[in-house]
């Protein structure tokens, strides 16, 4: 039985279509929450966190776990001359979530820029974080962007080995 939080009374609650899978709860890659689900890496959307220069909120990159957030273009994107990544104990203080459980859907109305990579629309449904390691939701993609307030830009790049 899928374990319940905050998130999924949301979806819940506003009778938003979603469906829950429980996996173990160390923290897992999304290439191996791909694998652990039986879909391929590009569904499976991460969250990273990106800091920006000047004392403003973070950004939300969402980016299929096959990529890797180019940080050139969130900068170019937003504006910004610089962005960077926090390490993993700094953007758990910023979002207050757990590394591996960092999600957009559990940020809402916290004043995160959400920014997904352009790939979200070569899909009608992907994988996210439900906010917390161990739950993954598959969600429409329209559902997602609409509930997230999410904007869209081309933010990753080939991930490099």
């Amino acid at each position: 039985m899928t374990h319940r939080n905050n998130v999924t009374r949301y979806l819940d609650a506003r009778q938003i279509s979603y469906k829950a899978y429980d996996l173990p709860v160390e923290k897992l890659g999304a290439t191996e929450t791909a694998r652990l689900l039986g879909v391929a890496p590009r569904i499976v959307f991460k969250t990273i966190v990106v800091a920006r220069d000047k004392p403003k909120k973070p950004i939300l990159a969402v980016i299929p776990g096959s990529r890797q957030v180019d940080l050139k273009k969130v900068a170019k994107f937003l504006g910004d001359k610089k962005v960077s990544l926090p390490t993993e104990r700094e953007a758990e203080l910023l979002t207050g979530l757990q590394a591996g459980g960092i999600s957009p859907l559990a940020l809402l109305n916290m004043g995160f820029v959400v920014l997904f990579d352009l790939s979200v629309h070569h899909s009608e449904a992907v994988h996210i974080s439900g906010g917390e390691r161990g739950l993954i939701l598959k969600m429409t993609v329209r559902d997602l962007l609409a509930i997230t307030r999410a904007r869209i830009a081309e933010i990753s790049q080939e991930a490099s080995v």
